[in-house]
């Protein structure tokens, strides 16, 4: 439940396809609100789909962003498990 055994890195550094989940945004106020509006925020949970140069492509559900590099090393994630195709299991 906790993400205490696994330490935070940078979106910059994650690997193509992992799913991950947003745990801290090290930006100024701006920024996070401008995150914020995309749709990232702490707890989203999301995917690197594409490098760009420095920046990004990134998926979150059916949207996809184009982040650039220094904005995606101020976004800090851990691996996020894998979301059950059912609503529950009985």
């Amino acid at each position: 439940m906790s993400h205490d055994a696994v330490k935070p890195f940078a979106l910059g550094l994650a690997a193509e396809g992992q799913p991950l989940q947003i745990v801290s945004l090290q930006a100024g106020r701006n920024l996070d609100r401008r995150l914020a509006d995309l749709g990232l925020n702490i707890g989203s949970r999301i995917s690197v789909v594409q490098r760009q140069g420095g920046g990004l492509v990134i998926a979150r559900d059916a949207t996809r962003v184009a982040v650039g590099g220094g904005m995606a090393m101020k976004i800090f994630v851990v691996p996020a498990q894998p979301v059950p195709d059912g609503s529950g299991s009985q």
